[in-house]
C-alpha cells in the first residue's frame, strides 16, 4: 500500500478530482483502486442491511466505484471538515438512490473496473457480517459504521504484519497475531512461548509492543480518514463505540 494513500484518503480524492478516464495517471487510478479494496465492506454492509441482496448489493458496491472511474473522483466533496467516513456514506447512499445508475454502472470504467467482488470475496463479507451483526433488523448505518472500523483495524494489522515481516519477525508476528485480532483464536501465552522458544514474559513483552504499535498504526489509518487531525481522538471513540454491542 502506497505511503500516499496512507497519509490521507482526501489527497487521493482531490486528485481524483483532476483526473479524467484516458489520461495517464495510473498512481491516482491504482489509490483509488486502493480505496475500493479497502472499503467497499462497510458500503455492502450497509446495502445488505437496507435489504439488498448479495447480488445486488454487490452490484451497487461495484456500480458506485465504477463511477469513480468515470468522472475521476467521487463526487464534489461538500465539505473540507468532513470525515472521510461520512464522505464516503453520504456519496454512496447518493448514488444508491439513483437507481438507474445501477443499469449504466456496468458499463463504466472503459472494461478497467477497480473493484472485482468474486464468490470467494463475498462469501467471506457474509460471514463477516453474520459475526458482526447477527440480527437481521440491524440499522443500515450501524452496519456499515461497524464495518468500517472493523476495515481500519484490519489496514493497520496489515501494516503491522508488513513491518515485522521486514524485521525478519513474520514467524513471531504470525503466533501473537491472534491476540490483536477481532476475530482471532488466541493460544496461552505459554503455549506461544513454546512454540516460539521463548519465555512466558517475553512473550508478554512483545505483545506489548506490538500492541502499542498496532495502536499508533490504527491513530494513524484514522488520521488519514479526517481533514482535522484534531478530531482523531473523537473518531476513535466512535469506532470502538461502532464495534460494541447495539
Amino acid at each position: 500500500m502506497q505511503d500516499r494513500f496512507r497519509t490521507t484518503r482526501w489527497s487521493v480524492v482531490s486528485a481524483a478530482g483532476r483526473w479524467r478516464p484516458g489520461q495517464a495517471h495510473e498512481e491516482v487510478r491504482r489509490a483509488l483502486g486502493e480505496l475500493a479494496e479497502t472499503y467497499w465492506p462497510p458500503l455492502y454492509a450497509w446495502a445488505r442491511r437496507r435489504g439488498a441482496a448479495p447480488e445486488e448489493a454487490a452490484d451497487l458496491v461495484q456500480g458506485f466505484f465504477a463511477e469513480l472511474v468515470e468522472k475521476g473522483g467521487l463526487a464534489a466533496r461538500p465539505d473540507e471538515r468532513a470525515r472521510f467516513r461520512s464522505f464516503l456514506a453520504t456519496a454512496f447512499r447518493r448514488f444508491v438512490g439513483h437507481r438507474a445508475e445501477r443499469e449504466r454502472a456496468q458499463k463504466r470504467g472503459g472494461g478497467r473496473a477497480l473493484l472485482s467482488l468474486d464468490a470467494a470475496a463475498l462469501e467471506h463479507e457474509e460471514r463477516t457480517l453474520a459475526a458482526l451483526l447477527p440480527a437481521p433488523g440491524d440499522d443500515p448505518e450501524r452496519a456499515f459504521e461497524r464495518r468500517w472500523a472493523e476495515a481500519l483495524m484490519r489496514v493497520a494489522l496489515e501494516r503491522l504484519a508488513e513491518e515485522c515481516a521486514r524485521a525478519g519477525q513474520a514467524e513471531r508476528f504470525a503466533a501473537l497475531r491472534p491476540h490483536l485480532a477481532l476475530d482471532g483464536e488466541a493460544a496461552p501465552h505459554a503455549e506461544v512461548a513454546r512454540a516460539l522458544g521463548l519465555s512466558e514474559g517475553a512473550v508478554k513483552v512483545a505483545l506489548h509492543r506490538l500492541r502499542r504499535r498496532y495502536g499508533e498504526l490504527l491513530r494513524q489509518e484514522v488520521a488519514g480518514t479526517l481533514a482535522d487531525e484534531a478530531e482523531v481522538e473523537a473518531e476513535l471513540a466512535d469506532l470502538i463505540s461502532a464495534l460494541g454491542p447495539a
